[in-house]
């Protein structure tokens, strides 16, 4: 299969999505905003589509922003749904697939970062796709914002901070505003781009030495086996 990635900064990087890809023999191909690397001018070729996170925000302008062109991303993420193609977002991915089907994101109430629970909703307990999650699951976070709803969206998992950590917008497309792709790596790299020296005016978020003491493989494994049954849901279409 054919899996394009869209990274806004370089320390939001795909992590653990990037070596299911590697470890499945996919072909990988990238579109790095923060490179001014263009968008792909078709989406005939994509199998997956993955928005990774960004700081910035769906709303954010050219102004504010040069490299990000937020309407843009949104009409590509658009034809991409329209065309049948698995499209997943992180974060700022998941407030854009919100935004590209007319749905606005949101301030979340709690602003988190760290690892902390998720929990299913009785619709993600009855997912298919989130059936070896169990009811709780320990997974990464970094976000102040979450994605908006749509009619027929349907909220998979939920957390104390965050009304809407994992939504399914259809049987392709869905929207995880938690990390699950973090890795130690990957935290390294988004700690030294953020600022945590207030993390202790937060509830929901960790200091440097937590996070980087947190074990990332177990929500990457379950992430693995969601990916793997979304590749072979996709392929049976």
């Amino acid at each position: 299969m054919y899996i394009h990635f869209i990274i806004h900064e370089h320390f939001e990087a795909p992590g653990a999505y990037e070596a299911w890809a590697k470890m499945n023999g996919h072909t990988l191909s990238y579109t790095r905003i923060y490179l001014a690397e263009p968008l792909p001018q078709h989406t005939d070729d994509i199998d997956f589509l993955i928005v990774m996170g960004g700081p910035q925000s769906p709303a954010t302008s050219l102004a504010e922003c040069p490299y990000f062109d937020s309407k843009k991303e949104q009409a590509f993420i658009a034809s991409a749904i329209t065309a049948n193609k698995v499209v997943l977002g992180v974060c700022l991915g998941s407030q854009l697939i919100g935004e590209a089907l007319g749905a606005t994101y949101q301030p979340s109430p709690e602003k988190e970062i760290g690892k902390f629970a998720i929990t299913l909703t009785d619709a993600g307990l009855n997912h298919p796709l989130f059936s070896h999650f169990g009811s709780e699951l320990n997974v990464g976070h970094w976000h102040n914002d979450m994605p908006g709803l749509t009619a027929t969206a349907s909220i998979i998992a939920y957390s104390e901070g965050c009304p809407r950590q994992i939504v399914a917008y259809s049987d392709l497309v869905f929207g995880f505003q938690c990390h699950m792709e973090l890795t130690t790596e990957v935290v390294t790299l988004l700690i030294a781009n953020d600022d945590l020296t207030n993390a202790h005016n937060y509830r929901f978020v960790e200091q440097s030495e937590k996070l980087l003491s947190h074990d990332y493989s177990e929500m990457n494994a379950k992430l693995y086996v969601f990916l793997d049954k979304l590749a072979a849901h996709y392929l049976s279409k």
